[in-house]
């Protein structure tokens, strides 16, 4: 992709050229070690006390996100849809609650007695009783608590999107509080093809069961990574190949006019894109501006001043699949 950077680099580390094979040591383990979490005034030679004071510290600045992971652990799932794609995808649920006219559907039937085999928990229960399990929500006769979600490592979510594409389109999600906003992202996300989303550990929602439900299902067939440092990871994106586009209300490229296409040269090959979605109140953090390459903004004619996280971030994708799908030679057309 030829063109001016409108935000510069923030390290000077050379990117290779898009669609390239070997990635060198991008995706070495040792890369995205904890850092943050170092300080070298306790090695082996600091005192004892020392010592103590900072794993107190280390122990009450981590109680917020282990709490956040301990909510997870027991939550649930409910909604025909979101539950048939869990039991067609084979994922673990630990205890399912559903109506014995549900549990007899075809569409259930077999999907009850495999997870059954498998461990998990089958209930038949009178809606009154779903309804206090969901708290009076839409749970259309049937629910399920799950296991943990299984966060793909980001090594790994990076080397299966370049899996029979060069030119793969990541969404990285930069402090998206919002359960709903999350789940309507990764499903806009999966619909129309993008490989995997990538949030942050802290400031971030996390895969919750009000996620999974917005998610309708796209959750299952969807990667999520979670990482550390966010600009950090947006730099080892840069020396993978891909561009980063963010979206930003100051932006100056509108997003009918950037070229996530090569429409200027239809002949050339592909890049690999990322596409970098602000949050509800702030948007993108200065940081993470710093590492786009471009900051594209979606022009509004009423008086609202922005848009809703996830309408901007379907909004970008479909211009980014609307130019890649005009500029790609249909044999069937």
């Amino acid at each position: 992709m030829k063109g001016k950077r409108v935000v510069s680099r923030v390290v000077g580390t050379p990117r290779k050229a898009a669609g390239e094979t070997s990635r060198g040591n991008s995706y070495r383990s040792d890369t995205y070690r904890n850092d943050n979490y170092r300080n070298d005034n306790y090695r082996s030679g600091a005192k004892n006390s020392d010592r103590s004071s900072y794993r107190k510290y280390s122990q009450q600045n981590s109680q917020p996100f282990a709490s956040e992971q301990q909510a997870e652990e027991t939550d649930m799932i409910y909604g025909r849809h979101p539950v048939l794609t869990a039991l067609e995808n084979k994922r673990h649920l630990n205890r399912i609650w559903i109506t014995p006219r549900l549990r007899y559907d075809p569409r259930f039937h077999s999907l009850i007695i495999q997870a059954k085999d498998n461990g998990t928990v089958i209930d038949e229960v009178e809606p009154r009783r779903l309804d206090q399990i969901t708290s009076q929500a839409n749970h259309q006769g049937v629910a399920a608590q799950v296991a943990p979600y299984d966060y793909t490592g980001f090594n790994d979510l990076v080397t299966k999107a370049f899996v029979g594409n060069d030119a793969p389109v990541l969404v990285v999600a930069d402090g998206i509080t919002d359960p709903h906003n999350l789940g309507a992202i990764i499903r806009t996300a999966e619909a129309i093809g993008a490989k995997g989303l990538i949030i942050p550990q802290r400031r971030s929602a996390g895969i919750t069961s009000t996620v999974m439900k917005v998610a309708a299902g796209a959750i299952e067939n969807f990667a999520v990574a979670r990482v550390v440092n966010l600009s950090r990871t947006l730099e080892e994106l840069k020396e993978a190949g891909f561009w980063i586009y963010g979206t930003a209300s100051n932006g100056n490229v509108p997003l009918h006019t950037a070229d996530f296409g090569n429409r200027k040269d239809p002949n050339k090959k592909l890049s690999p894109i990322v596409l970098v979605i602000g949050s509800e109140g702030e948007g993108l953090s200065l940081l993470t501006q710093r590492c786009c390459d471009v900051l594209v903004s979606i022009p509004l004619a009423g008086k609202t001043p922005s848009l809703n996280a996830s309408v901007a971030a379907g909004m970008a994708l479909y211009e980014i699949y609307r130019q890649r799908w005009e500029n790609t030679l249909h044999l069937d057309k």
